[in-house]
């Protein structure tokens, strides 16, 4: 703050020199060196000199004063009664010095009044200093119209400097005086910052204020003797703006240290009030400070000790499995705890809010011959469970009364609200965390899923794919295997979600991997029931049927693991049936015993021929009535459409199945139309 350091620079300066001048002019008045012109007018040169000194040291410390900021109120006092008010101890031992001295020889005038003049800068000093930091504590939590009254205040008693510069008696003025000082006792009334102090600061302040009003006392008494005992040529403790000062300072101190003292009996209450409301403010920022359920039940029970004055407590919190532990616990064992919530049990009042302010009173507690005498059970719950209970203990009879008793009531609602806000939180970073992974799992889904099936003169070949939710159970894939063969596979993970996602793309790796070696569909799917035996949980598994497409040969080996039945139309017969095959699931039977539940299956196609592949998403989809679609509306779609192309029998077939479900899927649907054709293959991927 360069601009207020200038000019307190600027006012310490001119306060120096103004007293220095007023030091010479007073020690050199009656001096014959002293100029003539200087002597004429030494009264009003000796005014003039004090008023400009005590005009810039109080702008000195207004300028000082006004860098003080916050509400550390003793730090106030301290620097009010070790910067200025050991001013006032110094000038003690002036006056006790000067009357040890005085029995003894007669002290050198020159000397005394340069004393004297050290004096009157200290009181100056002591004056501006405590002037303006009465001036802080009066605007503290300030209104306009305060600020408004301090400000006229503050001017009337700069303007009563003219009044010592002209050499006049304000002070004589009684009617001038009463109202200044009822204005200095309205002023005074302003007392906000003791309400801020504890019982501890408060005793402080009662010291500092003490010792600052006692140095006020040790200034005027000093002054007192030292004009009755020397005759000193000018008297400036009646300066009518010192005097105004120093009435204000007194009595301001003086409201200051009676109203310290009255409030020092109820200041444990203000504190306990105060205690409270910053736990309530603590509990419901929990959320925002991160804080655990542990943390708040921990705040939450200190706090309530600490408002109730319980001289022991425990805290019970029941977990998801409705089982009770004791979480907080203070000055109470574990086997008394159990006797306490046996004769509770045995009241039937252990889950419900109970005072029992004389224990000895009631037979099952006396015998357990406690060391308490007052006991409050607080059940922490809300209308959907119960979190808790809170039991509190007091050595003495009527402990707990109905303030004290509502003050913890709020806490445990509070610590609940803030338990339920802490629970949703977790639970909606939950939510986002699954979305942020079942997108991921969809992301990672979507590439495994081919987007293109080869297309060759041999056969033509449509797909259609839609999950029921982000994350779907159903697979297809291709593999060449050679010029000749082609291996397609369709596959349905139980369950949805991340696992299936998972699942699928080890059933993708293990289709690739063991489709290396030219496998036959029953060779693979023992292999594959083998490999996933290692990677499905127990209750998981996975249908699927593999066909495997020879152009050399003109038909299809194929094998169905609990899949689907095939649905296929047959050109030279026009039949449109089913492949009934047997068939169980991979991952159901996890020993060499699989390899009975398998069976290997081979057609030979003929031009015109149409396979339909899919999950059981398709034919179990639903209608608004409840219907199930069926494999004989499937059959009968395929047999309406057979002679189109595979793309447009599968449209049609989708379409139906929509109109049929009016669209809402109730699990992930795969089909798969494949057209056969009597040309040369020409494969291009």
């Amino acid at each position: 703050m360069p601009y207020t350091i200038n000019y307190k620079r600027l006012y310490t300066f001119a306060a120096t020199v103004s007293w220095l001048l007023l030091v010479i002019n007073s020690l050199f008045v009656n001096q014959e060196s002293y100029p003539e012109t200087f002597q004429e007018n030494s009264n009003f040169l000796g005014r003039l000199f004090k008023v400009s000194f005590i005009a810039f040291v109080f702008l000195t410390q207004r300028a000082s004063v006004e860098a003080y900021r916050g509400s550390d109120f003793i730090g106030y006092l301290w620097k009010l009664f070790i910067r200025a008010g050991s001013t006032a101890y110094i000038c003690g031992l002036f006056f006790f010095g000067d009357q040890r001295l005085s029995k003894f020889f007669t002290p050198f005038q020159g000397l005394l009044e340069v004393i004297y003049f050290i004096s009157f800068a200290f009181l100056t000093y002591f004056l501006g200093k405590a002037f303006y930091i009465w001036r802080n504590m009066i605007l503290f939590q300030k209104t306009r119209a305060l600020q408004y009254e301090w400000d006229w205040f503050e001017f009337l008693i700069y303007a009563s400097l003219l009044g010592s510069l002209l050499g006049l008696r304000l002070l004589n003025y009684i009617p001038l005086l009463c109202l200044m000082v009822l204005y200095m006792l309205f002023l005074s009334i302003h007392l906000r910052w003791v309400a801020y102090l504890t019982a501890t600061k408060k005793w402080r302040s009662v010291f500092l204020l003490t010792g600052i009003l006692v140095g006020l006392i040790i200034f005027y008494e000093y002054f007192e003797y030292m004009l009755a005992q020397h005759q000193l040529i000018i008297d400036f403790f009646y300066d009518p703006f010192l005097g105004l000062t120093c009435l204000f300072v007194a009595i301001y101190t003086l409201i200051s240290l009676l109203v310290a003292i009255f409030n020092l009996p109820t200041s444990s209450v203000f504190e306990q009030k105060r205690e409270d409301l910053l736990n309530f403010q603590r509990l419901s920022q929990s959320i925002q400070q991160g804080e655990d359920e542990p943390q708040v039940y921990n705040l939450m029970f200190h706090s309530a000790m600490n408002a109730s004055g319980a001289d022991a407590a425990w805290l019970e919190i029941i977990n998801e499995a409705s089982q009770s532990s004791i979480i907080e616990a203070e000055n109470v064992d574990e086997t008394v705890v159990t006797q306490i919530r046996q004769v509770l049990d045995k009241y039937q009042v252990s889950s419900v809010e109970y005072v029992n302010n004389n224990l000895d009173h009631n037979a099952g507690f006396k015998a357990l011959q406690l060391p308490w005498r007052s006991l409050n059970v607080i059940p922490l719950k809300s209308q959907k469970r119960t979190y808790g209970t809170l039991y509190l203990l007091k050595d003495i009879e009527q402990g707990f009364d109905r303030e004290s008793i509502n003050v913890i009531r709020t806490f445990t609602s509070q610590t609940i609200l803030t338990i339920e806000n802490l629970r949703l939180v977790a639970e909606s970073l939950q939510n986002e965390r699954y979305k942020e992974e079942l997108k991921i799992a969809s992301s990672v889904q979507e590439s495994l899923i081919p987007k293109t099936f080869p297309s060759d003169s041999w056969f033509e070949i449509s797909c259609y794919s839609q999950a029921a939710r982000e994350v779907g159970g159903d697979f297809y894939d291709f593999l060449q295997l050679n010029e000749d063969r082609i291996a397609i596979i369709i596959g349905d993970v139980s369950g949805k979600g991340i696992s299936a996602a998972f699942h699928m793309a080890q059933m993708k790796g293990i289709f690739h991997g063991l489709m290396q070696d030219d496998l036959q569909p029953v060779e693979f799917m023992v292999k594959a029931n083998n490999a996933l035996t290692h990677c499905l949980e127990r209750t998981s598994f996975i249908t699927a049927a593999l066909y495997i497409i020879d152009y050399k040969l003109k038909g299809f080996f194929f094998a169905r693991a609990g899949h689907c039945h095939t649905l296929y139309y047959n050109s030279m017969t026009e039949e449109t049936f089913y492949f009934n095959t047997e068939g169980l699931g991979l991952g159901i039977i996890r020993d060499k015993s699989y390899s009975k539940r398998i069976h290997n299956m081979h057609y030979d196609y003929n031009p015109g021929d149409v396979m339909v592949i899919y999950t059981d998403g398709i034919v179990e989809a639903r209608s608004a009535n409840q219907d199930e679609y069926g494999e004989e509306r499937l059959r009968e779609m395929l047999s309406k459409h057979y002679h189109l192309e595979a793309n447009d029998i599968k449209d049609a077939i989708i379409n139906d199945l929509n109109n049929f479900s009016s669209e809402i899927i109730h699990d992930d649907q795969t089909l798969i139309v494949i057209k056969f054709r009597n040309d040369q293959p020409n494969l291009a991927l």
